[in-house]
């Protein structure tokens, strides 16, 4: 708990205060395949080596997401639905779990996480910049996150920067949220924050009833533990993987040591959904409710940085652990 203390009172301090830079292109020119973007009324589209590795899509939903997500030998990570409601053996529950996305609930009272009820949404704004034709892309982009009523709650300003390393992709997913409109709180609880979920077949467990019987995922976080008790523990990083069209791949995630509660908790789910969630101290620790509140003070901002790395063989084979020592000793800004 001493190392989350000090995660919490230096991520705090230097996020807050705008005093840290965030992960910058760590693949020389030339060393991986060239990343291009296309920009579409809609989305952006990011290639690398001329093949589709995703799309940003910021119009369409109640929230921007990245979907597809293609890994090694062309494998798609995660679930297509409800993007797409025909692919069998995929369940269909939690309509708002769209691919990789980043949002929570409460903030400020509101619900930015589900589709159903009084929810809020996260409008695309503008994109700020699209960068690509190097061995890494970039996407910057503005955001408001608005009530059902279109009142502004707060602003963010979000990086997203793509690359290869090896057989690997990589996704760096940076946001700023700024208490643009007054202080922004969210609320201690277990439904979010960055996330994603996977391809059925990365799950821990079938589910028939819903149409899943392909599942044979494994799950390990930075601490060594495993399976199902992965859920609420605090880590550096987490790895989902197992086999998709005959071929051993997987999702690692990394939460930033410079992100406020590092290590964050992480809300992993047999069923494939997992959430880097540094909020939910009530469910995760069992302390009171809202003890895991987080207040951002009008005008301040406050950064999250995480990575994605979709990979090929299990964590040892990709070497993980290394490849997050690499991460978070990188230390640079994500800019173009």
């Amino acid at each position: 708990m001493q190392r989350s203390a000090l995660g919490l009172a230096v991520g705090l301090a230097l996020l807050v205060s705008g005093g840290y830079h965030a992960l910058g292109d760590d693949t020389p020119d030339g060393a991986a395949d060239p990343v291009t973007i296309e920009q579409l009324d809609d989305r952006c589209r990011v290639l690398i080596g001329g093949e589709l590795f995703t799309e940003y899509i910021f119009g369409g939903y109640e929230k921007p997401i990245l979907y597809p997500v293609i890994g090694p030998h062309g494998i798609g990570m995660t679930r297509n639905y409800p993007m797409r409601k025909d692919v069998a053996g995929e369940a269909t529950d939690h309509p708002h779990h769209k691919s990789l996305w980043f949002s929570h609930q409460p903030i400020n009272g509101v619900n930015f996480w589900t589709t159903h009820g009084n929810y809020g949404k996260c409008v695309h704004d503008k994109l700020l910049t699209v960068q690509g034709g190097g061995s890494r892309g970039l996407i910057r982009a503005a955001s408001r996150w608005v009530t059902k009523d279109g009142t502004v709650v707060f602003t963010d300003t979000r990086t997203l920067a793509f690359q290869s390393l090896g057989s690997a992709r990589v996704i760096d997913w940076e946001i700023t949220i700024e208490a643009s409109q007054g202080p922004v709180t969210f609320g201690d609880c277990k439904e979010g924050t960055m996330a994603i979920r996977t391809h059925p077949n990365l799950r821990l467990e079938n589910d028939p009833g819903h149409g899943v019987t392909t599942a044979g995922g494994q799950a390990v976080n930075s601490e060594g533990v495993r399976g199902r008790d992965v859920w609420g523990k605090r880590a550096d990083w987490i790895d989902y993987w197992g086999t998709i069209e005959n071929k051993v791949v997987g999702i690692a995630i990394f939460d930033h040591p410079a992100n406020p509660r590092h290590p964050t908790h992480w809300m992993a789910r047999h069923y494939g959904y997992v959430g880097a969630n540094p909020f939910a101290l009530n469910a995760f620790e069992g302390k009171p409710r809202g003890t895991g509140d987080m207040t951002i003070p009008a005008g301040e901002k406050v950064t999250f940085r995480y990575r994605f790395l979709f990979h090929e063989g299990d964590p040892q084979k990709a070497q993980i652990a290394q490849h997050y020592r690499d991460y978070a000793e990188a230390g640079e800004s994500v800019k173009p």
